[in-house]
């Protein structure tokens, strides 16, 4: 492969490499004639202009990215053998998609909204995603009902717009969303910028060590800037007078040298005592309280240098939640089993299928070595290496090491079973253990966000069941937002 030319300087030329004499006017037949078909030039532009744009994400479609530093903080070894959390004091490169999760990508930044958290670590074992939010839980807790969930979240297919009818219907008719939508309405709904809010792997993973032991983690990513949130009335003012402003934000303060940093935490749970734990450790409607499974600060994440490209770096990073390293692994959370596969299968059609090679993409502190050839834009960076394997010319092989460890003997009937019960399996505790945590400040500002927006849906019986999954959270809780909605809806 020979060295790439710097395309920055030197004579304009076309695709080809052969040099534009004129890039101002188009060949016509005469002065005043019109165009013709041999002006190449002109439609080689024209025709590369309407093909620069690939889909957009059905969701997290709007976001801003930035390169940045893992460093270990903490002897991790008795947990995991992963080699880029090996011993403190060792760094890892990493890239940091932000987004939100349900406007499109022309959508504004100040909006009350999860926001994706999908952090890429350039390992020497091959790169690591975990890609979680800005909240610890989620709105669904099985995979099956997420195309469901996100259609109700986008425009109604007859009026083109976000109904409310249509996201409470869905959130009365899924109580085990209530959790998740208290942490939406409240005061961390809207965060005043990306560098002001919290990470959040969300899903329970497995780590594993030397010896084969397992133990389940959940991953927290404490921003050392402090929370700063908005009220609706700011987020609504800040969206209308500069809709990039959580992106600008990252930007501009890193090109300050005002680095962003988050403080690395994990919960670490024993496997062994997953199947007696009082609610279900993979649920992803649930967070395990610190009182039982206490934070250990492991690392210090640091982004510190921005984009050279936003379409080429942000757009078209991709990162899939089954891209693990030997150590790592998944857990049961139905959830998480469903993105194994929907996040990959996404970016194959999105970006194509060799979006790994790209630059943002590929592996920066090792080489994918693969079997997979050809395809859209394919490179050609095998040469003539054989494609198969095994083969006795040298090519790679199995190191027949599993990444991660059997995690249960699975024994039952397939079907489409529930969860495993567990004691206190309950869609309400927890939505209702953090209204309870909540100042009367902070619970005046739940009710009135949320009732401002029940307030708009067009059924009594819609509006009722949505109230009715809050009361059933905390009686308080319902009382007041009923008389709030009341009081709205006249």
């Amino acid at each position: 492969m020979t060295q790439e030319a710097d395309v920055t300087q030197g004579p304009l030329t076309t695709e080809a490499g052969a040099p534009v004499a004129d890039n101002q006017n188009s060949e016509t037949a005469g002065v005043g004639g019109p165009v013709l078909v041999q002006d190449q030039l002109l439609l080689e532009k024209l025709a590369h202009f309407n093909r620069e744009r690939i889909p957009e994400r059905v969701v997290h479609a709007r976001g801003a990215g930035a390169y940045g530093t893992f460093t270990v903080t903490a002897d991790v070894t008795r947990y995991t053998r992963a080699a880029f959390l090996s011993e403190v004091g060792k760094e890892t490169e990493t890239f940091l998609r932000f987004s939100t999760v349900a406007g499109n990508l022309g959508a504004a930044d100040a909006v009350r909204d999860p926001r994706g958290f999908a952090l890429k670590f350039y390992t020497e074992e091959g790169n690591y995603d975990l890609v979680g939010n800005n909240t610890p839980v989620f709105f669904i807790k099985d995979a099956i009902k997420f195309p469901d969930f996100i259609h109700t979240q986008k425009r109604d297919p007859y009026t083109g717009s976000q109904e409310a009818d249509n996201v409470w219907d869905f959130w009365g008719l899924s109580p085990e969303s209530t959790h998740q939508v208290t942490w939406l309405f409240g005061d961390r709904g809207i965060p005043a910028s990306y560098r002001h809010m919290n990470g959040y792997g969300s899903h329970t993973y497995q780590w594993n060590n030397e010896a084969g032991e397992v133990f389940w983690v959940k991953y927290h990513f404490k921003t050392d800037q402090g929370i700063k949130s908005l009220t609706q009335a700011e987020a609504d003012r800040l969206a209308g007078e500069d809709p990039d402003s959580h992106q600008r934000d990252l930007r501009e303060s890193i090109e300050r040298g005002e680095y962003p940093s988050w403080t690395v935490q994990v919960q670490i749970m024993p496997a062994a005592e997953a199947a007696a734990y009082r609610f279900n450790p993979f649920d992803l409607t649930k967070v395990w309280p610190h009182e039982d499974y206490p934070p250990i600060e492991i690392g210090r994440l640091e982004l510190n240098r921005n984009p050279e490209n936003i379409f080429a770096e942000v757009e078209q990073s991709v990162f899939s939640p089954a891209h693990f390293v030997p150590g790592i692994g998944p857990s049961p959370d139905k959830m998480l089993q469903g993105r194994l596969f929907a996040y990959g299968d996404a970016h194959r059609y999105r970006v194509g299928i060799n979006a790994g090679q790209l630059p943002v993409n590929r592996p920066h502190a090792t080489e994918a070595r693969t079997h997979s050839r050809d395809g859209h834009l394919y490179d050609g960076r095998h040469q003539g290496a054989k494609n198969y394997e095994p083969n006795s010319f040298g090519g790679p092989f199995q190191t027949d090491r599993p990444l991660w460890q059997p995690s249960a003997d699975f024994t039952a009937g397939t079907g489409d079973h529930e969860a495993p019960a567990h004691a206190e399996d309950d869609d309400f505790v927890q939505a209702g253990n953090l209204y309870r945590l909540m100042s009367e400040d902070e619970k005046g500002r739940l009710i009135g966000n949320l009732a401002g927006f029940i307030a708009k849906v067009s059924r009594d019986d819609i509006a009722e069941r949505a109230i009715s999954n809050f009361r059933r959270a905390d009686g308080h809780f319902g009382k007041r937002l009923e008389a709030a909605v009341q009081a709205l809806r006249g």
